[in-house]
């Protein structure tokens, strides 16, 4: 079987990532595409192709994915709290356990059923069979230990900003980024029938949603209390039949778990957007016929202008940066500066930068190769088509 294997190696760090390249578009569900030999060998700044079948006859061994088990009887007319209607979000201990039992493509998202994410999951994947999961680490655990196809999970907000966690669960897991899908974000007031806006006291859901309708909730005098979603917050509401208490979701939340919508975009800003990123296995091979996004993480060693030369090799190339993120490179200690007179000491950092242009063309293989001459540590976490499209 032929497998990309992109490793860039420094001193003090090695990491890798390893996976499966398919020369199809979109993958079989449950199982591994098989790749043609003769196909071009890309640059090993991006991935080395080699065979690893060691079989006799030649023939390539193809495992199959293990997709999740039923998590409750067939009964579509029961919506009790815990009927497949209203199933609860997996989790990383229930993982192991799960078998396959079906041919759709499973796409596991967090939060529980009427997230965004949820919906997001099904723009990027028409016709699939969506898997909530309690957490983003399960949602990666359920992709790489062959549960589900692929995850489908939010990494920033045109308000929010970043989700910092899933930015470190990209470089905790062995997974590839292969696309991304933009949801526009229309939150609405939810309420139990019969509950009006002036009898509510208090409003649940996820943190960054209550800050997106922060002006609409301050008007109407309402406290606001976080929970871990804004699908789950309709749900507690709904199953608590709770009278002076609401809920900020969307409306299809408001269908599933049959509230009333009160009010709708109460959204402080029309242009709310949530960016999510589409994660696989194994890396898709990139081209040139379409707008390319490359998303990479590296290090650098401290030291003046030292980000402005990393910055520069893509400058230098014309090549366009949608995105640059920090975030402090874990279990590293502060390292003292080589200034002997300050004696200050500073963190070291990983640097998370999106760039339009695909590792097919040849300007960003040599940005990448300029860059790896003085970064610590490179990894190319994928390259992938633009999304243009938004709901």
């Amino acid at each position: 079987m032929a497998t990309a294997t992109y490793i860039i190696r420094s001193p003090a760090v090695i990491l890798s990532g390893k996976g499966t390249v398919s020369d199809q578009k979109t993958a079989s569900p449950f199982q591994i595409p098989q790749f043609s030999m003769n196909r071009r060998r890309f640059t090993a700044l991006f991935a080395s192709l080699h065979d690893d079948n060691n079989t006799s006859d030649g023939s390539n061994k193809i495992r199959k994915a293990v997709g999740l088990e039923k998590l409750f009887e067939d009964s579509p007319y029961d919506v009790s709290k815990d009927s497949p209607l209203h199933p609860r979000p997996l989790t990383s201990t229930q993982l192991p356990n799960t078998i396959s039992d079906g041919p759709r493509l499973r796409v596991a998202y967090q939060g529980v059923r009427g997230a965004y994410s949820e919906a997001a999951a099904e723009k990027a994947y028409p016709n699939c069979e969506p898997v909530p999961c309690d957490q983003f680490d399960a949602a990666f655990e359920a992709v790489e230990k062959w549960l589900v196809d692929r995850a489908v999970l939010p990494i920033e907000n045109s308000l929010g900003g970043s989700i910092h966690r899933n930015y470190d669960l990209l470089l905790r897991h062995n997974l590839h980024i292969v696309g991304e899908v933009k949801l526009a974000v229309h939150h609405c007031l939810l309420a139990n029938h019969g509950v009006r806006v002036e009898d509510l006291k208090r409003v649940l859901s996820h943190p960054q949603a209550l800050a997106q309708c922060e002006y609409t909730l301050t008007k109407i005098g309402l406290s606001r209390e976080a929970i871990d979603d804004t699908a789950l917050a309709a749900k507690h509401v709904a199953f608590e039949k709770l009278k002076d208490t609401g809920a900020v979701a969307s409306s299809m939340a408001a269908k599933i778990y049959g509230l009333n919508i009160l009010a709708e975009n109460i959204q402080d800003d029309c242009d709310n957007v949530t960016r999510f990123l589409m994660l696989a296995r194994e890396p898709i091979i990139p081209g040139v016929e379409k707008p390319f996004k490359t998303s990479i993480v590296f290090s650098l060693e401290e030291g003046p202008g030292v980000l402005f030369k990393a910055l520069a090799v893509f400058a230098l190339r014309q090549i366009n940066l949608t995105k640059i993120e920090s975030r402090p490179l874990r279990n590293q200690p502060l390292r003292a500066s080589d200034d002997n007179n300050n004696g200050s000491k500073y963190f070291d950092y990983l640097f998370y930068v999106d760039f339009e242009a695909s590792m097919a063309e040849e300007r960003a293989q040599n940005a990448l190769r300029h860059l790896k001459e003085f970064a610590t540590f490179l990894r190319v976490l994928g390259s992938y088509a633009v999304d243009t499209t938004m709901l």
